[in-house]
């Protein structure tokens, strides 16, 4: 059986139990529920930078998120502009999506739009621009025909 290496970003849902200041950074221990992207790696703790204004992610202990973030020397790191909710706030689709339609969007890049204009020169990606409005949260980034959409 061929197993694809686990790219750098990782999709996670965990509980926050505990936070640090750890040098020019906050480590936010965590206990990993499931993790979406890369199954074979278990994460103990999320870093982040210490402010919003360094993009920064500020967490509720004892509450449940679905992380967004990238994997450097061993660390997940998050951001602002990442995608780190309350595991409540996720609508039934999301949740339904993550735990049972994930998989076949795994080729699939997700490109952020903050402003206009926003070119997509790819078919493996779809373009996020959910600018204030709650489309999003009912639709997946699936590879259907050879390319991805939201659907």
């Amino acid at each position: 059986m061929l197993v694809k290496p686990c790219l750098p970003l990782l999709v996670i849902r965990a509980k926050v139990v505990g936070k640090k200041t750890v040098s020019n950074a906050i480590k936010y221990n965590i206990q990993q529920i499931k993790m979406f992207k890369c199954p074979d790696q278990v994460i103990h703790a999320v870093f982040t930078a210490p402010s919003p204004a360094a993009c920064g992610v500020t967490l509720d202990l004892n509450k449940e998120y679905l992380f967004t973030g990238k994997l450097e020397t061993g660390r997940m790191y998050i951001t602002l502009c990442g995608y780190n909710l309350p595991w409540e706030d996720l609508s039934a689709a999301q949740k339904k999506s993550l735990t049972r339609r994930y998989q076949s969007g795994c080729d699939c890049k997700i490109i952020h739009c903050t402003s206009l204009p926003c070119p997509i020169s790819t078919t493996d990606a779809c373009l996020w621009m959910d600018w204030g409005t709650n489309n999003g949260r009912n639709l997946a980034c699936i590879k259907s025909n050879g390319s991805c959409a939201w659907q």
